[in-house]
């Protein structure tokens, strides 16, 4: 008995981190997790307010969401596609007292609603970010910005940049240009 009991939790476990990896890798992202010093950085170098609305594209563990709940006072959504994390998500953020705060939605984020979207956080590569350009273009508000780590909107110019921890901030709407165009700009300043 005790070896069937075994079996089955080890089996749980095993199709539990399958789907963890899986799924997300199915729409392109496997989940990669950024440091909570980059996170802190990034949400500082886009200005994140108290009463804010982030939102973070590709939850993951929801690391992002719970830092910008605990240290800057917003509301934050993510939006993931596997239902393994958003259920980690939501256990996580209920545990550390920010279920108030902190929502997941199970949904693909090329389709998300962003309109009430102040910061939009995403980990993407650069493939990625192509396909979504246009999708925060038509979703985001004036005056919301992007916080993109690792991978730039090749055709926005960011309105900030971190070069050493590969930072991207844009504000929307997005200002044509590159990264080329921001750094012409700002090696007089």
């Amino acid at each position: 008995m005790i070896v069937l009991l075994a079996f089955g939790l080890s089996l749980l476990l095993f199709i539990v981190g399958l789907l963890w990896i899986f799924i997300p890798a199915l729409h392109g992202l496997p989940p990669v997790p950024t440091k909570p010093e980059r996170i802190r950085k990034a949400l500082k170098l886009a200005n994140l307010q108290p009463n804010e609305v982030l939102y973070d594209l590709g939850a993951g563990d929801g690391r992002v969401l719970l830092l910008a709940a605990r240290e800057f006072g917003t509301k934050a959504i993510g939006i993931e596609v596997g239902p393994i994390q958003c259920a980690w998500i939501w256990l996580r953020a209920i545990a550390s007292g920010f279920g108030n705060q902190v929502q997941v939605k199970w949904a693909n984020f090329y389709k998300a609603d962003l309109h009430d979207a102040d910061v939009v956080f995403v980990y993407a590569t650069s493939k990625e970010v192509l396909k979504l350009a246009p999708h925060l273009e038509k979703q985001m508000k004036k005056g919301a910005r992007v916080v993109s780590i690792s991978a730039d909107f090749p055709d926005w110019e960011p309105s900030a940049l971190d070069n050493r921890e590969l930072i991207f901030i844009y504000e929307m709407p997005s200002t044509r240009g590159s990264i080329t165009s921001y750094l012409m700009k700002n090696v007089n300043s």
